[in-house]
């Protein structure tokens, strides 16, 4: 899946998901940015790159993995699969609407 695709999906997940209150952003490498604004009414999910209060750094497969419930956020945060910078807590609430 691109960065297309996976922007897409997420968007569509998020659209179900109670509002968030935060600003995150999904650093995928040389695969991009996906920027989740969940600070209003409406959450954006967008390709842009800007400042966040939580900074998820992964690989796109990685990515596309934790979506479809193939890889578990705390075990490839163990391993090192996957970086969080800023705020924690905004990262574990995040586990529970990313999976299938």
């Amino acid at each position: 899946m691109g960065l297309h695709e996976l922007t897409e999906d997420l968007r569509r997940r998020v659209s179900q998901a109670p509002q968030l209150g935060y600003k995150v952003k999904f650093d995928l490498g040389d695969d991009g940015i996906i920027f989740w604004d969940g600070t209003g009414n409406i959450v954006q999910i967008t390709n842009e790159d800007a400042d966040a209060d939580t900074v998820i750094r992964l690989s796109a497969e990685n990515f596309e993995k934790l979506m479809n419930g193939g890889l578990d956020p705390t075990m490839a945060f163990m391993l090192g699969k996957l970086k969080v910078e800023g705020k924690m807590g905004v990262a574990m609430k995040l586990s529970s609407w990313l999976g299938d």
